[in-house]
């Protein structure tokens, strides 16, 4: 079917399994990770103090799926079941989980490196990301991609807009480190923490 893969035809291979692996994140990020998988991602919105997260857990899938494809790819160990392209969807796969690392855990969280964007789309990715992480529980919330940044404003709109329907618990102090001082960004407190400020304020003299 496929006949003679010539290089160019790999390098696509490669590079579109790169980029279809971010709409596969996507989705295991807002369906899975925030869905019926939220105990291995709950750790990555809270605060704590190890390095690891049960949420690096996920990161076994990726590898898993690279290193399937790879047997795939390879004649000897896939025998019957051998289908070239597996190889380059397999390097596509691992491609993208490099450049995961690489923003998500490196340039975002900063657990491999310290480097803080000023302009660009490196600051638009890590304000997107930021953003995502406003937002304390598994529903709502936004940006849950980890290549493809939307505007920051666009998605301070939208996280406005689940706050009014209800939808939401924003944390009030990320959204203004996200770069909302004004406007959409005001966000009121949680009812627990006005809750807790009454009480502060009935108990003085």
């Amino acid at each position: 079917m496929w006949g003679v893969m010539t290089f160019a035809h790999k390098i696509l291979i490669v590079l579109a399994s790169a980029i279809a692996m971010e709409f596969v994140a996507w989705f295991a990020h807002r369906y899975i990770m925030h869905g019926f998988g939220w105990g291995w991602h709950r750790d990555h919105h809270r605060k704590h103090d190890g390095f690891f997260e049960k949420n690096d857990l996920y990161a076994l899938f990726g590898a898993a799926l690279s290193l399937g494809l790879f047997i795939i790819g390879d004649q000897a160990m896939a025998g019957p079941f051998y289908w070239e392209p597996g190889t380059y969807m397999g390097l596509g796969v691992m491609l993208y989980g490099i450049v995961y690392t690489l923003i998500h855990d490196g340039l975002v969280h900063q657990r491999w490196f310290r480097y803080v964007p000023r302009r660009g789309y490196m600051k638009r990715l890590v304000q997107a990301h930021h953003l995502h992480h406003v937002t304390h529980s598994k529903e709502g919330g936004v940006s849950f991609g980890f290549v493809f940044a939307r505007d920051p404003n666009r998605l301070k709109q939208d996280l406005m807009q689940q706050r009014r329907d209800s939808e939401v618990k924003l944390r009030r102090a990320q959204l203004a480190q996200s770069g909302g001082e004004s406007g959409a960004c005001a966000v009121s407190q949680p009812p627990r923490e006005r809750r807790s400020g009454s009480r502060r304020r009935r108990s003085a003299p």
